[in-house]
């Protein structure tokens, strides 16, 4: 039986190589995530290989306790680190009586996929996503098309650090080969775009760069690669389409090669960001709204979730009325955008960050940055007299401040959040800088919307000590500034635990 976890076992010593690491900090919301390669840095690393094997063997105990099938689909994205720490996590899983599927190399949404085409209620996806060099983690589930959340993370937390390990007999690891190709072909299934469309793929050299132009070409579509060679060094920049660099890059390469869009795809290729035929970036609730009117007419009556960071276009969008729609704002994070839309059984789940859930007919309900392109290439389709960019033309105007994070302590953080959203329901039906507050949703913070379809949002971030404001007119720049300066801004003055905040918006 593996010892107890340890959270601060240095590096070059004998204990490193022989007893788990483990630093409690590493356990999120919805994933697991650690700084693994401390050795030849400042920063100390957080796990260690035995370590893994500890979380791996902790995650079998989970399943069995979930009372679920242990049959468990493994992958891992490309970094230097990533298939051993993949090694260790399946030889604890094994440990603890699981039958592994290792489908090798692989997207996180094609373990996802894996988990129905093999018939596996179980995944676990080694990946650090976008995050830089030395960093690891793992998307894990045990409820197809579902990943964990908070619930599940907190007892998994609870049996790796407690060593409350339970080693069962019977666990076996197989390698199943020919996965990629299957998925690849899944994604384009039934797809045919016949308008002629020239596609930039921007995969900043990481996983996806393996997987997104074969599956846009199968599409039908002219494919121009970009930074689509696996590199595990990350030569130009982390493989992350909300990161300004990678969008510079996109914007650059549209115009000079004259196409029709750009596509980007982060680390582990869940996620998907948009560079119109102009050259400007789209920010990703607003591709969800294009999509939800393209879809909306297709299936009249659709629902669609949303996470509460996103424009409020949503809600005032006559196309969507028409159409009979209906958009539920929920909390931020793909995890809860994902179980909601599975909840409502909605059509599709959009989150600012990137990340779409289609639901079948279109997919299977979980994050996949590919099947979110197709989606989009079938937008662009069906309005065959229309660019990208006269898509988004054609959406209503909303002035969104970036997101604004001042610092406050994890450990006070929510009780700050808890006293502004009863400041704010205090303020229903009165008015802010003019308007009549017509609804304060608190299921994820405060998000206040005004008579005129303008907000603001305050809320604790999920994995920093940091709270997230973010606000939104639908006027003018100005009056987004004014609600920030006039009337957030203000009110978490009267809060002195919260950071000042200076940022121009």
């Amino acid at each position: 039986m593996l010892p107890k976890p340890r959270p601060d076992i240095a590096a070059n010593t004998l204990e490193f190589e022989t007893l788990p690491l483990v630093k409690a900090t590493g356990f999120r919301e919805y994933d697991a995530r650690w700084w693994f390669n401390g050795i030849g840095h400042e920063k100390a690393p957080e796990l260690n290989l035995t370590g893994v094997q500890a979380l791996g063997l902790g995650m079998a105990t989970l399943f069995h306790e979930l009372g679920v099938a242990p049959k468990v689909v493994t992958g891992h994205d490309y970094r230097s680190i990533s298939q051993p720490i993949k090694q260790a996590l399946m030889l604890g899983l094994v440990q603890g009586g699981c039958d592994v599927l290792d489908v090798g190399l692989a997207l996180s949404p094609m373990v996802y996929w894996s988990q129905f085409e093999l018939d596996a209620a179980c995944c676990a996806m080694v990946t650090a996503s976008h995050n830089e060099n030395g960093w690891t983690g793992v998307k894990m589930g045990a409820n197809r098309p579902l990943t964990f959340g908070p619930e599940e993370m907190g007892r998994l937390k609870t049996i790796v650090l407690d060593g409350s390990f339970k080693l069962r007999p019977g666990g076996q690891h197989k390698r199943v080969e020919g996965l990629r190709d299957r998925y690849i072909a899944s994604t384009a299934k039934d797809v045919s775009i016949k308008r002629p469309l020239k596609v930039i793929a921007a995969c900043g050299n990481g996983t996806a760069g393996a997987f997104a132009p074969d599956a846009l070409r199968a599409m039908g579509v002219e494919v121009i690669e970009m930074d689509c060679n696996l590199d595990m060094t990350f030569p130009k920049y982390n493989p992350n389409p909300e990161d300004s660099e990678m969008l510079h890059a996109m914007a650059v390469a549209v115009k000079a090669h004259g196409a029709d869009i750009a596509l980007g795809f982060d680390g582990d290729g869940d996620r998907c960001g948009v560079v119109d035929n102009l050259g400007e970036e789209i920010f990703a609730d607003k591709i969800g709204l294009m999509l939800a009117r393209d879809l909306s007419r297709e299936y009249p009556g659709a629902k669609f979730v949303v996470d509460v960071k996103s424009t409020g276009l949503f809600k005032t969008d006559p196309v969507l009325k028409e159409n009979g729609a209906t958009v539920e704002y929920y909390k931020t994070g793909h995890s809860y955008i994902k179980r909601r839309t599975t909840e409502l059984d909605a059509l599709a789940g959009f989150e600012k960050s990137g990340h779409f859930f289609f639901r079948p007919p279109i997919g299977l309900g979980y994050d996949d940055g590919l099947i979110a392109a197709k989606a989009i290439l079938e937008m662009l389709d069906r309005n065959p007299d229309k660019s990208m960019a006269d898509l988004k033309n054609e959406l209503g105007d909303a002035y969104t401040s970036l997101t604004m994070s001042p610092h406050c302590d994890d450990e006070i953080k929510y009780d700050v959040i808890d006293r502004m959203v009863a400041e704010y329901q205090g303020l229903l039906g009165q008015t802010l800088l003019g308007r009549k507050v017509v609804e304060v949703n608190t299921v994820n913070g405060a998000r206040v919307t005004l008579e005129d379809g303008s907000w603001v949002l305050v809320r604790a971030s999920s994995n920093k000590p940091e709270l997230v404001v973010v606000v939104e007119s639908m006027t003018s720049k100005g009056d987004m500034q004014a609600l920030f300066r006039d009337e957030v801004k203000p009110r978490l003055g009267k809060h002195p635990e919260v950071g000042a905040y200076n940022q121009e918006i």
